[in-house]
């Protein structure tokens, strides 16, 4: 995808580290589902309300970094940066730019584990905040997001 191509209607969803690993982390937390079969499923629910959808996934805080910078002007982006959501300002600062709407999700319940993950430092750049509901909390945070960006079925049907 570059810089010329139409990104109004594009999710992007971007996976930070260890998420490579789901299926083998620990269920009671991350559930068993693999990367591959959670981003079928948000790929399935863009493609049903219009929009494309690009998924990455990266253990490097600075590659993380480059793809808000490069999809910054999408028109949605879904972010789950694991462990960097507690401490990395860096990202923080960097989804401060991004021009479309931002969700931040995590599988598990990050405000009932480790004192340490109740913190997050991207919360006031984001959204909608979706934590604790598995799978399902991404697929509800993509219908948000499309919603937010006035790309949702219900805007579908408005157009059609």
């Amino acid at each position: 995808m570059t810089f010329s191509d139409d990104m109004s209607r594009l999710l992007v969803v971007l996976h930070g580290a260890n998420l490579n690993l789901l299926g083998e982390r620990p269920a009671a937390h991350y559930g068993t589902l693999r990367l591959a079969e959670l981003e079928e499923g948000i790929t399935g629910v863009a493609r049903a309300h219009g929009w494309k959808c690009v998924c990455h996934q990266t253990n490097h805080e600075g590659e993380f970094i480059d793809l808000v910078q490069r999809y910054r002007h999408a028109g949605a982006l879904l972010v789950n940066p694991g462990a960097w959501t507690h401490y990395s300002y860096a990202i923080r600062d960097a989804l401060e730019v991004v021009s479309g709407p931002i969700a931040a999700v995590h599988l598990s319940d990050i405000t009932k584990r480790e004192a340490w993950r109740a913190q997050a430092v991207i919360a006031d750049v984001v959204q909608i905040r979706v934590s604790g509901r598995g799978p399902a909390g991404y697929e509800d945070a993509v219908k948000a997001l499309l919603e937010l960006a006035g790309g949702g079925m219900n805007e579908m049907h408005k157009t059609g």
